[in-house]
């Protein structure tokens, strides 16, 4: 808090009393559609994206939404307006998923399971060791016998 905001709220204060200190709510634009027209999106969206064209993934996107509300209500509203105003209706915008009309589930899954497994490179070995390219690991970690086990450097 600034002290040039204290300053103005002690003159609210002394000017109009505690009342003049009261929220004045959120500021910011007004929201472009009225309360009933927001009741009738929210039904729209609960029809689902079919409903209105979009029949390929089944998903609403805050695109398809502002797309939605310019041809039901004839106002523009841009995608992160459209998704703002789903929040506040209680909905989320979702991602289609970006695959091949061609795809089959069965094939890929089958390639998963028995090629990828063949192809994929064993990871690394879990030894102890050290991270970096330039510095050996611990002495702790080496093997008997090897030079500089059992030696602790001392540390600076």
């Amino acid at each position: 808090m600034s002290s040039k905001s204290a300053y103005r709220w002690h003159q609210d204060w002394m000017e109009g009393g505690v009342a003049a200190l009261a929220s004045r709510g959120a500021s910011g634009r007004r929201c472009k559609l009225s309360a009933r027209c927001q009741e009738k999106l929210a039904a729209y969206l609960e029809q689902g994206p079919a409903a209105h064209g979009w029949d390929e993934d089944h998903v609403w996107t805050g695109g398809r939404v502002a797309t939605l509300i310019g041809r039901k209500f004839h106002v523009s509203y841009s995608v992160s307006g459209a998704t703002r105003l789903m929040h506040r209706l209680g909905f989320s915008p979702q991602v289609p998923a970006r695959r091949a009309a061609e795809r089959d589930e069965r094939a890929v899954t089958a390639w998963q399971e028995v090629t990828w497994a063949e192809v994929k490179a064993p990871g690394r070995p879990a030894t102890a060791g050290s991270v970096s390219r330039t510095k050996q690991g611990s002495p702790a970690g080496r093997p008997r016998g090897a030079r500089g086990a059992g030696v602790a450097s001392p540390r600076s």
